[in-house]
């Protein structure tokens, strides 16, 4: 099955720019590192977003989780880089709620 809709997958800024390319916030737990390692900049933050949708569109859901907001869905894949590099993340979305876009929770490094 692949993620619902994920022609109209949301990635907004703020996830991008201000959380998972932010090293000084509070609840990165090294995710910035990690895509700062694979090229991706703050400041061009739509090239990580492009990617996430790459992957959403390409991608078959591995995991499908109830929530109370909506349900929730686990990606696993590669994405494509500034570097060249070719690794492995695993994106979590969800489709809120009375919603029918997917929108991006959080993306990091898959286990290996």
């Amino acid at each position: 099955m692949r993620l619902p809709n994920a022609s109209l997958a949301l990635v907004a800024k703020d996830k991008v720019a201000g959380y998972l390319l932010n090293p000084a916030h509070p609840d990165n737990g090294g995710k910035a590192a990690f895509f700062h390692s694979l090229g991706f900049r703050r400041e061009e933050w739509e090239v990580l977003a492009r990617a996430f949708r790459g992957l959403a569109a390409a991608t078959e859901v591995a995991e499908r989780l109830e929530s109370a907001h909506g349900m929730k869905y686990v990606l696993e894949g590669v994405i494509e880089t500034p570097s060249g590099r070719d690794p492995r993340v695993r994106t979590i979305w969800i489709v809120d709620r009375g919603r029918n876009c997917p929108r991006l929770v959080t993306a990091y490094p898959a286990e290996a």
